[in-house]
């Protein structure tokens, strides 16, 4: 079952900005180590990189209802790839807390996530499942 959802629309240029006007500083504070060896990894198409991540760590907190408070920050959100190369969340501290509060008892959280641009805009669209874990058997 769906348990939550959130979208968000990001700027591409104001992403550039950012990284023009507060760089390294602007980078640490939001992404993370992974997203910031991605950004690097496609020197012309940086801002846009990071843009699509961007949206996608606004989408999460839409989705849990929190924004960025609640003891959730956008460095406890970090876009990950799965093994199939399709783009997928992983989180610690308060997001992994409050994805935790709202997932049904007996559940598993599955996040779904995709991403796109298309200068100068990128939007990322999350949608929580939660799945129902199998029950436990008697030996």
């Amino acid at each position: 079952m769906i348990i939550a959802i959130g979208s968000d629309l990001c700027n591409i240029d104001r992403i550039a900005n950012s990284l023009a006007r507060f760089g390294e500083r602007f980078e640490n504070r939001v992404f993370t180590d992974i997203e910031r060896a991605k950004g690097n990894s496609r020197p012309f198409t940086k801002a846009g990189t990071l843009a699509k991540r961007f949206a996608a760590k606004e989408a999460f907190s839409k989705a849990v209802g929190t924004g960025f408070k609640a003891g959730v920050f956008m460095k406890d959100i970090g876009v990950v790839n799965a093994r199939s190369g399709a783009p997928t969340l992983a989180l610690t501290g308060g997001a992994a807390a409050r994805l935790t509060a709202i997932t049904p008892p007996g559940h598993a959280a599955v996040i779904h996530l995709t991403l796109t641009d298309d200068h100068p805009w990128a939007q990322a669209f999350v949608v929580i499942e939660a799945r129902k874990l199998p029950e436990p058997t008697d030996a």
